[in-house]
């Protein structure tokens, strides 16, 4: 790729914020709408958690795939195809005639999803050479989750008091259309230099897995949790791990690399993710559910509560980025993780929601911890791997966030249905507890030289694989 100007950079930067936008405002303000859902379709808690869990479970799935295939043929060409099926899925999610064809349109956006975010992502890691100017780039793609959950829970609430629910779905369609020609003009195309092939059963092993822990989870409290289906559903994805990492460790292009592992940054990278993620998930879903159905707040008043966490989450992005080029990813993950936990033990232990005061504090922990949290995972995740497999490890980052929120989803709205509502925030400071522990872990001297040796043990083959086929060429 043609070395680019700066200005040209910082528009193709802005482009690929504007895919995060959609999809984060997406999650965002979906939040704030499921009342007002759970009223019209008369949906149970379960179905709640499908019209969130159907879309991430999806995302998840897909999104390895998305960043092969990007790499592959081309990584412009499947961020053009991933904003029209976002879009045009978000025009069918706003005129659903029942929760179930809700659902269905919600997963057939997570396909177009699958294939922004990472991708996207990608673009930017192979726009950005300079590790300093990639690390604030990165720094600015986090804040535009801080932007979405600043103005998501307003927009929301707003839309849904005015107009209805629907509408939430309304605002992708011209964001989405004008980020389609943008990308045609501005955005250059790029794919690594030696095509990967297609994983077809890594594909399904991962599906299985994802889509089998996900429904055992979220079904089990009302099927029994000694239940056939929901034990079934539970081997099944401990069967789907064993087959997936000892079939991906013989593929010679493996949906996942399980090699990327070998580096403790990426690995931990990745639990970081979903610890992080599925604390942000169930956060934002305990919430919701709490602000507008036992509080009886209106959808925009709920969102106008939570909008401290969110302005903390805007302001504290940017600095995450500036401190990972400046001090390295540790700081702002340990900060994280003290935040976090901090926010969790003020609702588990001194019952946060009872006062505005512990409220607020809460919200404002949280905000300031997943505001640093976002980029050093993905900095973390990618800084360390070859550029030829910058879309695979991009992928594998993104698809732990889905994974995360997901499960923290799933987890928290069982707790929630049993009755466990105080136990639900203990789990989200044991998760703000796991990114304090991790992040330490995870960030020095010996774990940066695993990170190394991972990177020249990736780059070898892939050498050598590049001068096989010059030679047959």
């Amino acid at each position: 790729m043609p070395e680019l100007t700066y200005r040209r950079r910082m528009l193709v930067l802005a482009i690929c914020c504007m895919s995060l936008l959609i999809v984060s405002l997406d999650n965002t303000i979906l939040n704030v709408a499921l009342p007002s859902m759970q009223r019209d379709f008369h949906a149970s808690l379960s179905g709640l958690q499908w019209t969130i869990d159907a879309y991430l479970v999806v995302i998840a799935s897909l999104l390895l795939l998305a960043g092969s295939t990007a790499d592959r043929v081309g990584r412009k060409r499947i961020f053009q195809i991933g904003l029209v099926v976002f879009t045009l899925g978000s025009a069918l999610c706003s005129l659903a005639p029942g929760l179930g064809w809700l659902i269905a349109f919600r997963m057939l956006q997570a396909v177009g999803g699958s294939m922004l975010n990472p991708v996207a992502m990608s673009i930017i890691t192979n726009t950005f050479d300079d590790p300093k100017e990639r690390a604030k780039a990165i720094g600015v793609w986090g804040g535009v989750v801080g932007i979405s959950m600043a103005a998501g829970p307003i927009i929301g609430g707003a839309l849904v008091e005015s107009v209805g629910w629907r509408s939430i779905f309304w605002i992708n369609v011209p964001v989405g259309v004008a980020a389609l020609v943008l990308t045609a003009r501005f955005v250059p195309d790029s794919r690594a230099p030696r095509a990967r092939r297609i994983d077809p059963i890594g594909q399904v092993l991962v599906i299985l897995l994802l889509g089998s822990l996900t429904y055992g989870i979220i079904e089990g409290t009302g099927a029994g949790w000694g239940s056939p289906l929901i034990v079934g559903s539970f081997v099944v994805a401990a069967a789907a791990v064993l087959a997936l990492a000892g079939y991906e460790r013989r593929r010679v292009d493996p949906l996942i690399d399980v090699r990327f592992f070998g580096s403790v940054p990426f690995s931990g990278a990745t639990l970081i993710a979903v610890c992080g993620f599925a604390a942000l998930g169930g956060f934002l879903f305990l919430n919701t559910l709490y602000l507008q159905n036992d509080r009886g707040l209106s959808a925009l008043d709920a969102g106008l509560y939570m909008v401290p966490m969110a302005l903390m989450c805007l302001i504290f992005a940017p600095v995450s980025g500036r401190l990972i080029g400046t001090r390295g990813a540790r700081l702002p993950l340990v900060l994280a993780g003290i935040t976090m936990t901090a926010s969790g033990l003020l609702f588990s232990a001194f019952h946060a929601e009872e006062h505005d005061v512990e409220l607020f504090a809460a919200y404002v922990l949280f905000g300031i911890g997943f505001g640093l949290i976002n980029a050093p995972i993905t900095n973390t995740a990618v800084s360390g791997m070859p550029r030829a497999q910058a879309g695979v490890a991009a992928a594998v980052a993104s698809t732990s966030r889905q994974v995360g929120s997901s499960l923290g989803v799933a987890v928290l709205g069982a707790a929630l249905a049993a009755g466990l509502h105080e136990g639900a925030w203990w789990i989200i400071a044991g998760c703000g507890a796991a990114v304090l522990g991790l992040g330490f872990l995870t960030t020095g001297r010996w774990a940066r030289g695993t990170a190394d040796r991972t990177a020249s043990a990736l780059m070898a083959p892939e050498a050598e694989k590049d001068k096989v086929a010059v030679s047959t060429s």
